[in-house]
């Protein structure tokens, strides 16, 4: 079965419900999932997964700090030619979506599912049924 891990951080819930979302389109379409905190995830999380899958809010233009840390511990698998995603909440800008899929994609290089997935504010339900249908896009790509 394929397996995929979805590493997270939020700050007002905006991601968290975004990330539940996507676990369950990954779930709906037969893939076992994980899902984590990014401030508890390490290394050892990205070893066995087809496919790893960062949600992260932008936070001053940037990411949440644990995801931050979360990008060094990556550096320690070899990560090449797994499937990756990045989603997120933003307010203003959501650089954080872009940040996360370059380093999976340069620095890691991952197959990365593009674009990535950016919500202003709180997900609607129209919000969360896009966040379902990415995780299906991402079952897709590892099936």
């Amino acid at each position: 079965m394929a397996k995929a891990i979805i590493i997270y951080e939020t700050r007002s819930g905006n991601t968290e419900m975004m990330a539940k979302a996507i676990e369950t389109g990954l779930k709906e379409s037969g893939v076992e999932v994980g899902l984590k905190k990014g401030a508890r995830a390490n290394a050892d999380d990205l070893k066995d997964v087809d496919a790893i899958v960062l949600g992260s809010p932008t936070y001053v233009r940037s990411l949440i700090a644990a995801m931050k840390t979360l990008l060094f511990e990556m550096d320690k698998v070899d990560l090449k030619g797994k499937v990756g995603a990045a989603f997120g909440s933003y307010g203003w800008s959501g650089e954080s979506i872009a940040i996360l899929t370059e380093t999976m994609k340069n620095l890691a290089g991952m197959n990365v599912i593009e674009p990535g997935l950016r919500i202003n504010r709180r997900p609607t339900e129209k919000g969360l049924e896009e966040c379902r249908e990415f995780g299906k896009k991402i079952a897709e790509r590892i099936k």
